[in-house]
């Protein structure tokens, strides 16, 4: 059964009951419901979306919801669909699903579309959804579903109805003459789209296998309203800008080459010292929370993996074995890069007997992992397949879980508030029930360290969002995704709960009771990989770094020949205080200068003439405002000296 609830200040939307909960859809139909975001059930006021027994359970969902999203999105595809077959009818339609911020639909085109065609389409669009078409669902038996969608002549949701189980619903979505095989849910009506706009078309492998033919994937968005879209619009139009790849190229910052590898990063020289600048301060930051450096080979044995369970569990995202030839049977074995860290600081671990004295064992190590991720998923800096992780280890007693969880959060907080992060969403990585066989078995141990990292997050009263299948197969975890200048997020830290390791290679550690036990582990990551996160603060500021992670910190503009004797005295006061200083002596006119320092982003010019020379003074011009200030050497050096340490 599929009726619409209308709620307060709210549109309508499509939601999904089950046959035996007649009564309530009643009650709700009757407009019990129609104002708010509750309903009497059983005599008792509940939240409508509360699961009333086994056999009932209501979902409403509003534009609001990032599922009302998905559904009003799902709905415009079926509309770009209609939209394609009315105007090219030989095109075959295969699958066209909501993603993030929009939907797209793979179509079977012999002609190759242009911007002109997606114009068309969108008009096309706009039409349809004028005409409010109400969508209709209906099912059909397997033998009449294909039947029907040979009729239409379309061979991929043919293939689509035969990859389906026997016992799963074959169903279709009517839209005045349109009809597509869909499992929904949809919009009760076209008209309820009030703004759409195709962005993009490119190509896509039907079944995103390189072996079957190249389909047309057209892009597109939808909103509920005008102005929302518009500002999705300006927010895509300013991400262009910011994008790290652009700005990388501009500023000479990094380069992929293809000669080299893919996701593969060359670090060029101004970007190098930004990643020093932060790997000093996290170094620092480890050492005075009570961390210590240890440092692990590129690679291990296959037992090594075997042991962990990553052969077992992550094969897929570790590149091939390195078969070693059998001239020493003692290296008759096969090796892999390593795809994470862990394995090796267990196994230091287990060096030697260890006492409960010892613990908390703190080890943090800025290690470089290799990941084979496919090629179609790498993105620039932001996802890479050779990358250091700022990794770390804690292995602790039962008695101090707690505390070392709640001092990894602090620390993060300090640590993503340093690098301009203010606002931070917090996730609790669950297990998807849906999906047992992805995770270890126990029970009752996923129970207590969900329940557990759950508590923590209350306790401490941080607002949070479940994610229901973010767990990793060893451990529930809880993620801090770090928010942009732009809103959107980051995955950066991360704090796991390790329930694999330990016993896989039989951690122990002597306790006061003079008997063995299994410590805790947490993996834990601050910053993610350094590749990501430093292509992530690329983009948050637009490529203008804060003052201490600035390439360089200070540019000195001569104006002309006659001040570059005093130019070069205040180049060798600065660099004698470690600022990062260089000095533009071409003779190019000033104007030029200051246009090329600003371009690159550089937060102060000293521009210096014939009147700072001979008051022994700086002209201080500042990237943010534009303003000049005229002060002394030694006032200058004072003031950027106060910056860098305070970080700004």
């Amino acid at each position: 059964m599929v009726i619409s609830v209308k709620l307060k200040n709210e549109n309508q939307i499509e939601v999904a009951v089950s046959t035996t909960c007649a009564e309530i859809t009643k009650k709700i139909s009757s407009g019990l419901a129609k104002e708010a975001l509750a309903a009497e059930i059983n005599g008792k006021v509940v939240d409508i979306t509360t699961t009333v027994n086994a056999d009932c359970s209501l979902n409403v969902i509003t534009f609001n919801d990032e599922a009302g999203k998905k559904v009003l999105r799902h709905t415009a595809s079926h509309v770009l669909a209609q939209a394609i077959k009315k105007l090219y009818p030989k095109v075959k339609l295969a699958i066209g699903p909501a993603i993030e911020n929009g939907f797209y639909y793979d179509v079977d085109s012999d002609l190759p579309f242009s911007s002109d065609d997606l114009g068309k389409m969108e008009t096309e669009m706009k039409g349809i959804i004028k005409q409010n078409l109400a969508l209709e669902r209906f099912e059909l038996p397997r033998e009449e579903a294909l039947k029907l969608v040979e009729q239409l002549n379309e061979p991929y949701k043919a293939a689509l109805i035969k990859e389906l189980p026997d016992n799963e619903p074959i169903t279709f979505y009517r839209q005045g003459d349109f009809i597509d095989l869909c499992a929904g849910p949809h919009l009760p009506n076209t008209g309820m789209i009030k703004a759409i706009k195709l962005t993009s078309c490119t190509g896509a492998y039907w079944g995103g296998d390189s072996k079957n033919k190249m389909l047309q994937r057209i892009y597109g968005t939808a909103f509920t309203k005008q102005s929302e879209l518009n500002a999705y619009l300006t927010a895509v139009e300013e991400a262009k800008k910011r994008d790290h790849r652009k700005i990388g190229k501009e500023l000479d910052l990094f380069s992929i080459d293809e000669y080299i590898g893919q996701g593969l990063i060359l670090w060029h020289p101004k970007l190098s010292v930004v990643r020093e600048e932060i790997e000093f301060y996290w170094r620092k930051e480890h050492r005075r929370r009570g961390y210590e450096y240890i440092y692990t080979p590129h690679i291990g044995q296959s037992n090594l993996w075997e042991t962990s369970g990553h052969l077992d569990h992550f094969a897929e995202g570790m590149y091939p074995p390195m078969k070693m030839a059998a001239k020493d049977e003692e290296e008759n074995t096969n090796y892999y890069v390593k795809p994470m860290s862990c394995p090796f600081h267990v196994r230091m671990y287990k060096t030697r007997p260890r006492s409960y004295r010892e613990l908390p064992i703190r080890w943090c190590e800025l290690g470089s992992v290799y990941r084979f991720e496919k090629s179609g998923t790498l993105h620039g800096m932001l996802r890479v397949r050779g990358f250091t992780q700022d990794d770390a280890h804690i292995v602790c007693t039962e008695d101090q879980f707690v505390n070392e969880v709640n001092s990894v959060l602090d620390f993060a907080l300090d640590m993503n508030k340093a690098f301009g992060y203010d606002k931070l969403n917090v996730y609790l990585s669950v297990r998807d029930p849906q999906d047992n066989e992805k995770y270890l078995a126990n029970e009752p141990v996923w129970q207590l360290a969900e329940s557990t990292l759950e508590k923590i997050l209350s306790d401490r009263e941080i607002v949070f969002k479940k994610d229901i299948g973010g767990a990793k197969f060893y451990g529930p975890a809880i993620d801090l995704k770090a928010v942009d200048a732009m809103g959107r997020e980051w995955q950066g830290t991360t704090i796991q709960l390790d329930m694999n390791l330990p016993e896989r290679f039989g951690m122990t550690y002597i306790g006061s009771d003079g008997k063995e036990h299994t410590p805790i582990m947490l993996h834990r990551t601050l910053l993610g990989s350094m590749e990501r996160f430093v292509g992530t603060l690329i983009e948050h500021y637009a490529g203008a770094f804060p003052l201490w992670l600035a390439p360089v910190q200070v540019k000195i503009l001569a104006i002309s020949e006659k001040n570059h004797e005093y130019a070069n005295k205040v180049l060798k006061i600065l660099r004698n205080e470690d600022i990062r200083v260089e000095i533009d002596d071409r003779s190019e006119k000033i104007g030029y200068k200051i246009r090329e320092a600003q371009l690159g982003k550089v937060p102060y010019m000293l521009i210096l003439g014939d009147k700072e020379q001979n008051e022994n003074v700086v002209a201080v011009r500042n990237r943010k405002n534009g303003e000049t200030i005229v002060m002394s050497i030694e006032e200058f050096r004072s003031l950027i000296s106060g910056e860098i340490f305070y970080k700004r």
